[in-house]
Formats: C-alpha cells, structure tokens, sequence
C-alpha cells in the first residue's frame, strides 16, 4: 500500500496548532458514508460459503511499544484465514496527547501498512475514528491517508456522549454516541458512532462496550455491523485481536 493523501502524512514535527489544523483538514476530507464495492454481509469469520461473494480481505492494525519505540503490527485476514502479516519499528518522536494519537503512532503504522504486497478492503484500527474531539481519530486520519475504508474501535470514549447508560448492558446492545460541546465542527446531537456490547458475562465482572465509529468511507451503522461480524465471541474484533498478539510477537524478536 501506498499513501494516496501523503498531504495528510501525520508529521511530529509540527506544532500542536499545526497539528490540529491538519486534523480539521482530515475530517474535511474525510467520507462517512459507505463508499466501498464490497458486500457488507460477506465480512465475518466463518468459512462457510460468502453470502454474495469472495469474502473482503481485513486488515487489523495494533501498536506495541519498546520504550521510546512503537511497534506496529498489521495482519490481513479473509475470514479465517490469515493472508499476510507485517511489521514496521519506529521511533515515537512525541509523547502520548489525548487527541494527537495518529501523530505519535502514525509512523509506524504507516510503515507497517507500506509493507503490504497485498491490497485490504477494510482497514480496522484499535483506536478512534470520528468520535474524537475534530472527528480525525487515527482511523480517520489513516484511512483518509490512504483513501481506504476504515473503522476504528476504541475500548474507552475519548469524547461524545452515549445517549443511554452503557453499564451492564447485554451481548449485542448499541446505543448512538452523539456530538456534544467536546467535539468540534458537529451539530449537538449528530451520530458520530455507537457504544457497542460485543460480550457480555451473565455474572461479573461485568464487560464494557466498545466504542465503534467510522474512520473513512464507512457509515456510523455499518462501521457497527461490520464489528459486530468479526468479534467471534470475544470483547474485541478478530482483526485487531490478532495483529495485537502479533504486536507482542514482533516486540520479543527486538527485545
């Protein structure tokens, strides 16, 4: 893969006003519509026969960290089957900002996705995509680098506000999280993303819901829907699960 956008590259070297200027340019550019050819319903985990055709190739995309070092990991799937693995180790040029997430990790995972001989469909990030304070989370920001469709899939909101109680909820339950005064360039009230219940004990501990929204070129549902497809049974979705493991597999070889 290669950057289409290369305008929109997060660069650390800029200042934080620079830096969030070039997130509202991002969110501008940014589609949240569905804009894809492939078949929503063909994105699962099974390897029973695709509902209306070949089944899209999924990328997952996760980070670890080797002290001043991030480690990005990619792994494509078809289903059940892996297709290929990449991983790229960069420095972190700046430290952890609530918000400027995609410019301390953007360079790596940039890395990482240039590797790719193969060419995904759908690219799932662990982290935000329009739920973010200018509606330019990582999966936004990356999935409008490379003009790919994107989904990002946070395990706490950053900002907005679920318009139900999230606590206890049921396996499958969503509820929409709305724009509020933290977020910038929304109308009060706009559906910026989903609170969502992949899993859920009978008992405790009790599991909290995902934060699912659209990076690029995926609507709020469908972003949903497509999540809702690969979490096979467990909290997190099957792409991200593996390239988190895969994360950790590629940090002990540099250990």
């Amino acid at each position: 893969m290669r950057p289409v956008r290369p305008e929109f590259l997060p660069d650390p070297a800029l200042s934080r006003e620079e830096m969030e200027t070039l997130q509202f340019d991002v969110a501008a550019a940014a589609d949240w519509t569905d804009a894809f050819d492939f078949d929503p319903r063909d994105v699962s985990l099974g390897t029973e026969a695709s509902l209306t055709g070949e089944r899209p190739l999924v990328a997952g995309v996760d980070q670890a960290f080797l002290g001043d070092r991030g480690v990005s990991a990619v792994v494509v799937s078809r289903g059940d089957t892996v297709v290929e693995r990449v991983h790229a180790v960069t420095d972190l040029e700046i430290p952890y900002v609530p918000g400027l997430l995609s410019f301390r990790e953007g360079g790596p995972i940039v890395a990482a996705l240039e590797k790719l001989s193969c060419d995904p469909d759908l690219l799932l990030f662990d982290g935000s995509g329009r739920i973010h304070f200018r509606q330019a989370g990582l999966a936004t920001h990356l999935g409008v680098v490379f003009d790919r469709p994107s989904v990002g899939v946070a395990k706490s909101l950053l900002c907005g506000r679920p318009t139900e109680d999230v606590d206890g909820r049921p396996e499958g339950w969503r509820t929409d999280v709305v724009a509020d005064d933290t977020v910038e360039n929304a109308d009060p009230g706009e559906v910026i993303g989903h609170a969502y219940q992949s899993r859920q004990y009978d008992s405790e501990p009790i599991i909290n819901p995902l934060y699912v929204s659209p990076g690029h070129r995926v609507s709020v549902p469908t972003a949903t829907d497509l999540v809702s497809r690969l979490c096979g049974g467990y909290k997190l979705p099957e792409p991200t699960r593996r390239a988190d493991a895969y994360a950790d597999e590629a940090k002990a070889e540099y250990r």
